[in-house]
């Protein structure tokens, strides 16, 4: 992580986590320490095989509601990446994303029923976390912007974990700083200047 940036553990994490799967990350994280370290092929494979879990939950919800829509499953980074598209599936959105983010939490515990293991794995629905993404960079990349040419910090309104640490990368680009301030669900980003370089 930058040292220009604060961003907590929490906004690691993604959007619909609970208080007790975080519980839960953090005891997984100790066990994980104790584990022989992962190689790339395994890496990849274990995230294939979230996806493939992932796509089969959700491909039976999918029919339990008499919906259609494709599955696409990827590797992004560090974790899986499935997106489903096609059909009328904005209802599966809901207003501000909080279907999609509880569809997303009961795909990772369906994943880790199946693995023994936490996932880590983002699900999207007819592109909103894309969208939302480029959104977020935006506000980031202005509020640094703005915050360069004025001095002054500027506080953005309060947004998920996710969606705070979209910003603060934004911000880290654009070559400022940036923390969190406040309690959930209230949590919000404050864009600062950049430190004056000791003399």
């Amino acid at each position: 992580m930058s040292d220009t940036t604060a961003v907590t553990e929490a906004e690691t994490s993604e959007p619909g986590l609970s208080a007790a799967a975080e519980q839960t990350a953090e005891v997984e994280a100790g066990e994980q320490a104790d584990k022989p370290a992962e190689t790339q092929a395994e890496r990849i494979a274990r995230l294939e095989r979230e996806g493939d879990i992932a796509a089969d939950y959700l491909e039976g919800l999918l029919d339990i509601a008499d919906l259609d829509g494709d599955i696409d499953m990827d590797v992004e980074g560090d974790r899986a990446s499935v997106s489903i598209v096609g059909g009328k599936l904005s209802h599966l959105v809901g207003g501000e994303g909080e279907v999609l983010d509880a569809l997303q939490e009961l795909t990772r515990l369906a994943v880790l029923r199946e693995t023994g293991e936490r996932s880590r794995l983002m699900l999207d629905i007819d592109g909103h976390r894309a969208t939302r993404r480029s959104e977020l960079t935006r506000i980031g990349t202005e509020a640094a912007r703005k915050v360069a040419e004025s001095g002054e910090p500027v506080k953005l309104s309060a947004m998920s974990p996710f969606e705070r640490k979209v910003v603060h990368d934004a911000v880290a680009a654009a070559g400022l700083r940036s923390e969190s301030e406040g309690e959930e669900p209230n949590r919000c980003v404050v864009v600062l200047p950049a430190l004056s370089p000791s003399v």
